[in-house]
């Protein structure tokens, strides 16, 4: 079905029995800083806090009685779940949801809320739809894509059709967040069909890029893990149909960070008082960054800013990374030596900037490893200082896209144990849920020794986890064997600068 097709569907598709038609809202902050004019679509704003009520209700309204009737299953992250639910509820039938067990509580009980039957399994959409799908064949309910269906895509469309009518004036861009692909193909078929020489982008996270990297390969691939930091987005395969479709109608799409994502939800904040979940401000930070990159000046751009289910303990993460991703904060690594006179020759180099965080001990006879905090106006100005440290004889390094550094190493200075031999230091990502330790260490069970171990709780749906094991090099075969078992996420930080200056 070519792009054009969908136009009519869009047009009479059946969402505002249950849907609301949301504002389009300036942004006059973030507008200043960028000298554009930005606007948001308020899709947080629907009943259930996410656009996935609109693609929803319009496939379930048109079942037959009949199939209402045997139910409806679904699978989802959360955002889409919550439309199904609350479709079900308003149509009267039931509804079996199958979520992964990393889904934030926020969404399940948004779920179980409107009377919907809950199912975890697994740790990403992709595993949830295997479980659902076996539950379609038991059962003979009626399969609910959270994309890849035509009419769940038309409904997502209406999206695009409220913004050309509330906006008829000229758009530079407009940027659409991408899991599956079902809001950028339904948007973007009705857009491209009406306005073609409005630019779409899509805006994926950097860890959960499935639709740039089919559309760069001409076919759809399987990405074998994903990042969930935006669960929302957090799709291992787009859809069939999405790929057909934002191959017609993407111009572009660009890619985002953890801390971009933290920032974006920041800039919502301050100009509306709303609060996004990641996924719901990645729109934005593509929009940032598109911004910066072409120089653009006194053009209309817009954002779908596309939910706002978050448990309220992720902000304490949010806001931590937030500053990094607004370029108002650099982490640097400064060796000083270690005599008198040495920090304040350092803090007379740091000038008027201001230190947000300062972590010292003396571990060395000669020289100090300062992991120091300072707040700047853009990254430019972080290289800069680097520069100068460096040039006054301080050996100066920038941590601030060190994962590791940010995650870990902010909470562990201090803590150099180089009387530890044949340590190998690994960052992990554990599924945020009753057992993942255990499974960890079920799993390592061969006698090596745990010589660090660092955890925090972000309130996310997996756990970030630096460990550090004493496996001497005869045991390196007998290692890969354990990563590969475990099945987390992870990276070798061995060599990793951070881990060297203050923990090695």
């Amino acid at each position: 079905m070519p792009a054009q097709d969908y136009l009519e569907r869009i047009l009479t598709a059946r969402v505002y029995d249950v849907a609301i038609e949301t504002p389009l809202d300036p942004m006059p902050n973030l507008a200043e800083r960028l000298g554009n004019r930005v606007l948001i679509k308020r899709e947080d704003m629907q009943p259930v806090f996410t656009y996935k009520l609109r693609g929803a209700y319009n496939k379930m309204s048109k079942l037959s009685p009949a199939a209402l009737a045997c139910g409806v299953i679904t699978a989802s992250a959360g955002n889409h779940a919550q439309g199904v639910a609350m479709s079900a509820q308003k149509l009267g039938c039931k509804v079996t949801i199958v979520m992964p067990a990393t889904t934030p509580s926020i969404k399940i009980n948004g779920v179980t809320r409107r009377g919907a039957k809950v199912v975890l399994h697994g740790d990403s959409y992709s595993d949830a739809y295997a479980h659902a799908m076996e539950l379609v064949a038991q059962t003979g309910a009626t399969y609910v894509s959270p994309f890849d269906d035509p009419d769940v895509i038309a409904g997502q469309g209406t999206v695009g059709m409220e913004i050309l009518r509330q906006h008829p004036d000229p758009i530079r861009a407009i940027f659409v967040p991408i899991g599956g692909g079902g809001l950028a193909a339904g948007l973007g078929a009705y857009v491209k069909r009406l306005r073609p020489e409005i630019r779409l982008i899509g805006v994926e996270p950097i860890d959960s890029d499935a639709m740039r990297r089919s559309i760069a390969a001409g076919e759809r691939i399987t990405l074998e893990h994903v990042g969930l930091f935006a669960d929302g987005v957090a799709v291992k395969q787009v859809g069939e149909e999405t790929f057909r479709l934002c191959r017609e109608v993407l111009d572009e799409i660009i890619l985002v960070d953890t801390d971009a994502m933290c920032a974006a939800i920041k800039d919502v904040f301050e100009d509306t008082r709303s609060i996004l979940e990641p996924s719901g401000a990645l729109a934005l930070a593509g929009l940032k960054a598109w911004a910066e990159r072409e120089g653009v000046q006194g053009e209309t751009l817009i954002a779908i800013a596309s939910g706002a289910n978050m448990n309220f303990d992720r902000l304490r993460h949010v806001s931590e990374r937030a500053e990094i991703g607004e370029a108002r904060e650099a982490i640097l690594a400064v060796t000083i030596p270690e005599q008198p006179g040495s920090f304040r020759h350092f803090c007379e180099l740091l000038g008027n900037r201001a230190i947000t965080e300062f972590n010292y001990r003396a571990a060395d006879p000669a020289e100090a490893h300062i992991f120091v905090g300072v707040k700047i106006n853009t990254r430019q100005e972080a290289a800069e200082l680097v520069a100068t440290l460096n040039a006054a004889g301080l050996k100066a390094l920038d941590l601030t896209d060190n994962e590791m550094a940010k995650l870990h190493i902010r909470h562990l200075v201090g803590g150099r144990a180089p009387q530890i031999s044949h340590e190998l230091v690994y960052r992990f990502e554990f599924p945020e849920r009753p057992g993942a330790l255990l499974n960890f260490l079920t799993h390592m069970g061969r006698g090596w020794n745990i010589s660090l171990f660092h955890y925090r709780n972000h309130g996310a749906d997996y756990g970030r986890v630096l460990v550090g094991m004493q496996v001497p090099p005869e045991d390196e075969a007998a290692l890969q064997s354990f990563l590969a078992e475990l099945g987390y996420d992870y990276s070798d930080e061995r060599n990793n600068p951070a881990y060297r200056l203050f923990l090695a």
